[in-house]
């Protein structure tokens, strides 16, 4: 397989992992929403934590593949080049 087919899998799956996450933890949510009859004030709680793991998941998943494709560009030299630095110059001398 390929570098590039064997990316292309991580992503996919690691893609696919957040989802079903995703998913699982909306079907909780929902179903303790259902479950709980309209007390409001749970219901929010419930609500509300479902929403802060949905993101931590998702943005967890976004942030590691960030930078493993930093990561991955810089080792294979296709970052940003370094700026080159100044030869020093020494000043001329006077002579009187």
């Amino acid at each position: 397989m390929s570098q590039n087919g064997l990316e292309k899998s991580r992503s996919l799956y690691g893609l696919l992992a957040v989802v079903i996450t995703n998913v699982a933890i909306a079907g909780v949510a929902i179903f303790g929403v259902w479950r709980l009859n309209g007390n409001t004030a749970v219901i929010v709680g419930v609500l509300t934590s479902a929403f802060t793991a949905v993101s931590s998941v998702t943005t967890a998943y976004l942030g590691i593949k960030a930078i493993s494709n930093t990561a991955k560009s810089i080792a294979l030299g296709d970052g940003a080049r370094q700026p080159q630095q100044a030869t020093p110059v020494t000043p001329a001398q006077r002579t009187e």
